[in-house]
Protein backbone atom coordinates (compact mmCIF):
# COMPACT_ATOMS: atom_id res chain seq x y z
CA UNK A 1 0.00 0.00 0.00
CA UNK A 2 1.43 3.38 -0.97
CA UNK A 3 0.67 6.68 0.61
CA UNK A 4 0.30 9.31 -2.08
CA UNK A 5 0.61 12.89 -0.95
CA UNK A 6 -1.87 15.31 -2.42
CA UNK A 7 -0.34 17.55 -5.01
CA UNK A 8 -0.83 21.30 -4.59
CA UNK A 9 -2.76 21.38 -7.86
CA UNK A 10 -5.31 18.84 -6.63
CA UNK A 11 -5.67 20.62 -3.28
CA UNK A 12 -6.31 23.93 -5.01
CA UNK A 13 -8.85 22.31 -7.32
CA UNK A 14 -10.64 20.68 -4.38
CA UNK A 15 -10.79 24.01 -2.54
CA UNK A 16 -12.30 25.71 -5.57
CA UNK A 17 -14.85 22.91 -5.93
CA UNK A 18 -15.77 23.28 -2.25
CA UNK A 19 -16.33 27.01 -2.81
CA UNK A 20 -18.83 26.18 -5.55
CA UNK A 21 -21.12 24.07 -3.38
CA UNK A 22 -23.89 25.96 -1.58
CA UNK A 23 -23.15 25.54 2.10
CA UNK A 24 -24.55 28.17 4.48
CA UNK A 25 -22.93 26.31 7.40
CA UNK A 26 -19.47 27.28 6.17
CA UNK A 27 -20.58 30.92 6.11
CA UNK A 28 -22.10 30.79 9.60
CA UNK A 29 -19.15 28.89 11.08
CA UNK A 30 -16.68 31.36 9.56
CA UNK A 31 -18.63 34.30 10.98
CA UNK A 32 -18.68 32.70 14.43
CA UNK A 33 -14.92 32.18 14.26
CA UNK A 34 -14.20 35.63 12.78
CA UNK A 35 -16.27 37.40 15.45
CA UNK A 36 -14.89 35.20 18.26
CA UNK A 37 -18.36 33.99 19.23
CA UNK A 38 -19.27 30.78 21.01
CA UNK A 39 -22.36 29.56 19.16
CA UNK A 40 -25.33 30.31 16.91
CA UNK A 41 -27.18 32.13 19.70
CA UNK A 42 -24.30 34.59 20.05
CA UNK A 43 -24.23 35.02 16.26
CA UNK A 44 -27.95 35.76 16.18
CA UNK A 45 -27.45 38.44 18.85
CA UNK A 46 -24.53 39.95 16.91
CA UNK A 47 -26.59 40.03 13.71
CA UNK A 48 -29.70 41.20 15.59
CA UNK A 49 -31.89 38.39 14.25
CA UNK A 50 -33.99 35.81 16.06
CA UNK A 51 -32.17 32.52 16.83
CA UNK A 52 -34.62 30.49 14.68
CA UNK A 53 -33.43 32.45 11.62
CA UNK A 54 -29.89 31.10 12.06
CA UNK A 55 -31.26 27.61 12.68
CA UNK A 56 -33.42 27.70 9.55
CA UNK A 57 -30.48 28.91 7.46
CA UNK A 58 -28.29 26.15 8.89
CA UNK A 59 -30.90 23.52 8.02
CA UNK A 60 -31.44 25.05 4.55
CA UNK A 61 -35.06 25.93 5.20
CA UNK A 62 -34.37 29.65 4.75
CA UNK A 63 -32.00 31.26 2.26
CA UNK A 64 -29.51 33.92 3.26
CA UNK A 65 -31.34 37.06 2.16
CA UNK A 66 -29.78 40.25 0.88
CA UNK A 67 -30.54 42.23 4.04
CA UNK A 68 -28.94 39.56 6.24
CA UNK A 69 -25.92 39.40 3.94
CA UNK A 70 -25.53 43.17 4.29
CA UNK A 71 -25.85 42.88 8.07
CA UNK A 72 -23.15 40.16 8.07
CA UNK A 73 -20.92 42.53 6.10
CA UNK A 74 -21.53 45.41 8.52
CA UNK A 75 -20.80 43.29 11.60
CA UNK A 76 -17.80 41.35 10.26
CA UNK A 77 -16.19 43.81 7.81
CA UNK A 78 -15.91 40.90 5.35
CA UNK A 79 -16.78 41.93 1.80
CA UNK A 80 -20.08 40.88 0.28
CA UNK A 81 -18.06 39.02 -2.37
CA UNK A 82 -16.20 37.07 0.33
CA UNK A 83 -19.42 36.28 2.22
CA UNK A 84 -21.04 35.01 -0.99
CA UNK A 85 -17.96 32.90 -1.74
CA UNK A 86 -18.08 31.39 1.74
CA UNK A 87 -21.65 30.23 1.28
CA UNK A 88 -20.92 28.95 -2.22
CA UNK A 89 -22.88 31.50 -4.25
CA UNK A 90 -21.54 30.92 -7.76
CA UNK A 91 -23.35 33.70 -9.59
CA UNK A 92 -21.17 36.40 -11.09
CA UNK A 93 -23.95 38.92 -10.46
CA UNK A 94 -27.13 38.88 -8.46
CA UNK A 95 -29.91 39.61 -10.91
CA UNK A 96 -33.48 40.55 -10.20
CA UNK A 97 -36.13 39.51 -12.68
CA UNK A 98 -37.37 42.20 -15.07
CA UNK A 99 -40.92 41.22 -14.18
CA UNK A 100 -40.43 42.41 -10.61
CA UNK A 101 -39.91 46.01 -11.66
CA UNK A 102 -41.87 46.35 -14.91
CA UNK A 103 -44.84 48.67 -14.52
CA UNK A 104 -48.10 47.04 -15.53
CA UNK A 105 -50.06 48.55 -18.39
CA UNK A 106 -53.55 49.85 -17.65
CA UNK A 107 -55.15 47.00 -19.63
CA UNK A 108 -53.22 44.37 -17.66
CA UNK A 109 -54.29 45.95 -14.37
CA UNK A 110 -57.96 45.87 -15.36
CA UNK A 111 -57.78 42.18 -16.34
CA UNK A 112 -55.92 41.18 -13.18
Amino acid sequence: MTNKAKSPVNSATEERLEDRVYDPNRLLDTLIQHLNLKNDAALSRALEVAPPVISKIRHRRLPVGASLLIRMHEVSDLSIKELRRLMGDRRAKFRISDKQFKPQKAVEKENA
